[in-house]
């Protein structure tokens, strides 16, 4: 098979591939804790969080798929374990149930971790002049800030 020739160099590739599987295991991450919260969660905001957050996994699971699919078409294969993701992600798994109060805090917490992940790929994206993948990290930037200020809006 003939080496992948999109314009951009394999080196650069590799180098994105590298900053998106960073990012696919933070957004792994979320997705799990995020949807962990919307199982557990209790007190008088139950219902809203309890919405809110099967909005916010959802929307997760499906950008996990965008993620790991670019990583395909730069010609890398896309980490995919429990451990790869433990080893990659910036975001700590956390044990218990925490208040609902709490929950909103580290999913804060996770949600810039997402963004600071994002950044820190686009040196070498724009480097290499890898428009799609600056795109998708410019979508991916956006939802999660919003997703922040609506988070934050609730602990005002």
């Amino acid at each position: 098979m003939k080496p992948i020739n999109i314009g951009i160099v394999e080196s650069d590739r590799k180098k994105i591939a590298e900053g998106l599987s960073r990012l696919l295991a933070d957004t792994y991450t979320l997705y799990l804790q995020t949807h962990n919260f919307h199982w557990n969660v209790t007190g008088p905001m139950f219902q809203t969080l309890h919405l809110m957050f099967e909005t916010q996994y959802t929307e997760l699971a499906l950008a996990v798929d965008l993620i790991a699919e670019r990583i395909r078409a730069l010609g890398f294969p896309a980490p995919g374990t429990y451990a790869e993701f433990s080893e990659l992600s910036s975001i700590k798994e956390m044990r218990g149930v925490p208040s609902a109060e709490k929950m909103i805090e580290i999913l804060v917490e996770g949600q810039e971790a997402i963004v600071r992940t994002a950044r820190s790929i686009f040196d070498v994206v724009d480097t290499a002049h890898d428009e799609p993948t600056a795109d998708l990290l410019t979508q991916r930037m956006q939802i999660h800030e919003k997703t922040i200020w609506m988070l934050r809006s609730l602990l005002a």
